[in-house]
């Protein structure tokens, strides 16, 4: 026999070459390479926080000190509602944010629907400007509300108060519960969370399809009912959306509850478990994990009940091509008018009022006093202006060193989760109807709904551990964990936009063999350009104005935000207004530069025209 005779193989080499060939047939997919990189990557940092804060539970780990091997007395301690410190410690503030949440929900769902809905379904006038204004009070960090508010309206009739502007300016002093505790802290969470409501339900408003109301028009439906049988049901998802969004966020939001939680000592749960893991010497800090594990919990169920409500939004259908003309509402040719200049003022009160309020209380010597007259000190002193031998905005040093550490961090981070939550999105979308994709797509929303004090201090450990809680090293754990909590935002934005995509679109580059990485550069980013670049900008802002998610990460410098809470307890309240407004100017005019140059917008297809 002439030639070399194949060795046939055996049954388990055959096996073997069938599971390689499986393998590279599977990791061939750029899909699911991604899915699998990610669906570890993000299952050990999500699982970090959660095996740290148990650990710590059960140890009575101290932030400052030694832990302490308690088993589960920290549990006891925490849930034992017939104890006096246990009420005190945990039930009052959990019913508290129960209460201060599902009021921001109202407050955000009444003012950010009822926006959208006015723009986007009647022939109110001055649609732009209003459009773009409702977006600045997410722009701006939510504590700079808070600031504002009590710089408005704080009274002599407060505890430890001062004549505000409003008492300057009317000679009506405002009562304590209109500055401090529940009311305030629900309207600014609801206010800063308001644009969420705004762009779902203005998207779905946008979109859907008139027949549907004309239908109940034609069989003699009153406008009033079609509006709750019709429209209302259609803007199940988007209600159900944002509820989950605002509720979830305003249950862990700590830095406006602080601001207006005192001086009346109305402790919410993130404030009351900051003030367990870090006071006391660190005697208390196992219940305060334990607190954390609660509101880990929530954002579990949270997720459960979006992903339930994901499942079913097949069954609304808004846009059937048959329609391309939006039924508006007349306001009629006066009502139009007041309407718009009504919505307008209320607005600019919210959006321009708090950089107005900043920049007045800037030149005012000593805050809250108006007759020593007005100084440019706090901006241009080149001499100490406070105790801590501060100088002005312009020449003080470490404020700008704490500016720097805010773009420089928001700059990475926007990057990293822009670019991870791109190919997330593109997997998942690619593979929505397999289980790897779920499972990535629930990994990558879970760390929004995570407390962000408590994945601040669990990721300070992981630096003790790794020796970066100094010098550059800690600017590189601001970024992981910064990255961590932004990839849902990048995600969904990337999710959302490639599943308006049809598949023939990239199918057609498979074809001409044109590679993964050619394709999405030349076919599918250009397509969904401002989308995808929404999923960069949005990070950027978040982090620009993160305070809470960096509160025990570097020193008081590491962030502008860092710096401004340290301000504050120094007691130079001119300065810390200065780099207010300056911040809120600097993320304002990044939004407006990527919006001029990419047509990238957060408000993009609402209706504001």
């Amino acid at each position: 026999m002439s030639g070399t005779q194949t060795k046939e193989r055996t049954p388990f080499q055959k096996a073997i070459k069938r599971g390689a060939n499986g393998v590279i047939t599977f990791f061939g997919v750029p899909a699911n390479t991604i899915l699998v990189f990610f669906g570890v990557v993000l299952l050990l940092l999500n699982a970090f926080p959660i095996i740290q804060l148990l650990i710590k539970s059960l140890t009575g780990y101290a932030y400052v000190g030694e832990g302490e091997w308690n088993n589960f007395a920290n549990f006891v301690k925490v849930f034992d509602w017939t104890n006096e410190t246990s009420i005190g410690n945990f039930w009052k503030p959990f019913g508290r944010s129960l209460l201060v949440s599902s009021l921001a929900c109202l407050f955000s769902i009444i003012l950010g629907g009822g926006t959208a809905f006015l723009i986007a379904r009647t022939n109110m006038k001055l649609k732009k400007v209003i459009s773009v204004l409702f977006i600045f009070p997410y722009i701006m960090p939510q504590w700079t509300l808070a600031l504002f508010w009590k710089n408005m309206f704080i009274s002599t009739a407060c505890s430890a108060g001062h004549v505000g502007e409003f008492q300057a300016l009317t000679g009506i002093a405002m009562p304590e519960w209109w500055v401090y505790g529940a009311f305030p802290i629900a309207l600014m969470l609801g206010l800063h969370y308001a644009p969420f409501a705004y762009i779902l339900f203005g998207g779905v408003l946008q979109n859907m399809d008139s027949n549907l109301e004309e239908a109940a028009t034609i069989l003699g439906i009153p406008k009033i009912k079609s509006f709750f049988k019709v429209t209302i049901p259609l803007l199940k998802p988007a209600l159900f959306s944002t509820i989950l969004l605002v509720f979830s966020s305003a249950m862990s939001s700590y830095s406006v509850a602080s601001e207006l939680g005192n001086p009346v000592n109305y402790f919410v749960f993130a404030t009351k478990m900051q003030s367990l893991l870090s006071g006391s010497g660190g005697r208390n800090a196992g219940q305060g994990y334990v607190m954390a594990i609660v509101l880990i919990l929530i954002g579990v169920i949270m997720l459960v009940m979006n992903q339930i409500q994901t499942g079913s939004r097949k069954q609304f259908t808004t846009v059937t091509g048959k329609s391309g003309q939006i039924s508006k509402g007349n306001l009629g040719s006066v009502g139009k008018w007041v309407v718009g200049v009504v919505v307008l003022i209320l607005v600019l009160f919210f959006a321009v009022g708090p950089m107005v309020s900043f920049f007045l209380e800037s030149l005012l010597p000593n805050s809250g006093d108006f007759s020593s007259g007005l100084t440019f000190k706090a901006w241009i002193s080149k001499t100490p202006i406070s105790t801590n031998d501060f100088v002005g905005f312009f020449f003080e040093p470490k404020l700008r060193g704490a500016l720097w550490g805010s773009v420089k961090i928001s700059l990475l981070c926007s990057l990293c989760a822009g670019l991870f939550g791109l190919l997330i999105g593109y997997a998942v979308a690619k593979k929505r109807k397999s289980k790897a994709a779920g499972f990535v797509n629930g990994l990558a929303f879970f760390p929004y709904l995570m407390p962000s004090l408590a994945l601040s201090l669990c990721f300070y450990l992981m630096g003790l551990k790794l020796g970066w809680v100094t010098g550059a090293a800690v600017v590189i754990l601001a970024v992981i964990v910064g990255t961590i909590k932004y990839i849902p935002m990048a995600s969904r934005s990337s999710l959302n936009a490639m599943l308006q995509l049809s598949n023939e679109i990239e199918e057609a580059g498979v074809i001409m063999n044109v590679p993964w990485w050619k394709r999405m550069l030349r076919i599918v980013f250009p397509i969904q350009k401002a989308a995808f670049i929404s999923g960069f900008l949005l990070p950027f802002i978040s982090c620009m104005r993160e305070y809470d998610l960096f509160v025990f990460i570097g020193n008081d410098q590491l962030t502008l935000t860092k710096f401004m809470f340290q301000l504050e307890a120094d007691g130079c309240p001119a300065l810390e207004n200065a780099a207010n407004f300056a911040l809120i100017v600097i993320i304002l005019v990044v939004n407006w530069i990527v919006t001029l140059t990419t047509g990238a917008s957060i408000d993009k297809g609402v209706g504001g025209k």
